[in-house]
């Protein structure tokens, strides 16, 4: 669903707790179809964290893990560039796995170009060589911006995403 937004004039994509679910199926689906099936979801926390649940239900993969970055500090706000927050995920036992990391938009890719990149340099000596680990990702939307083209991907849009999880502001005691 897409609305115009009355106070700022921006363009939303405003995704239900339903649609949620039926993307969070079709990106399974996609995976499925791909011939590949990771061993290990990790949601980039922390708006990769229902959609990696919801694809590692769908999926029946119960490893899970997360990376926790702060990049967005407010609407169209940023860092720099991409910060990994403590406590950092222990990757020391992910060498050769198929690993699928899970966010809910590849925006301008960056976050996702950070945790990709530290994941395929990981690999670990084993014998006589190393063991890459064969990550893919998969996202809700990506943005045509995006810098990073995702491996799955449910929708594709310019505009600003609402998800049913982050579009109220933080609880108060005065609420």
């Amino acid at each position: 669903m897409v609305r115009e937004d009355d106070e700022t004039l921006v363009n939303r994509e405003v995704l239900s707790w339903s649609e949620f679910g039926e993307a969070s199926r079709e990106l399974a689906r996609q995976i499925l179809a791909s011939g590949w099936m990771p061993d290990l979801v990790i949601a980039v926390a922390r708006g990769g964290l229902l959609p990696a649940g919801a694809l590692g239900y769908a999926l029946d993969v119960k490893a899970m893990g997360t990376m926790n970055v702060e990049f967005y500090t407010g609407i169209d706000e940023t860092l720099e560039e991409p910060v990994l927050l403590a406590p950092h995920m222990d990757t020391s036992d992910i060498a050769g796995q198929k690993v699928l990391v899970v966010d809910d938009v590849a925006d301008s890719g960056k976050t996702l170009a950070k945790v990709m990149d530290l994941l395929r340099a990981e690999g670990v000596p084993l014998n006589d060589g190393d063991a890459p680990v064969d990550a893919r990702c998969a996202v809700l939307y990506t943005k045509p911006r995006s810098e990073i083209k995702p491996d799955y991907s449910w929708k594709e849009t310019s505009d600003w995403i609402s998800f049913p999880w982050s579009c109220q502001p933080p609880v108060t005691l005065e609420d």
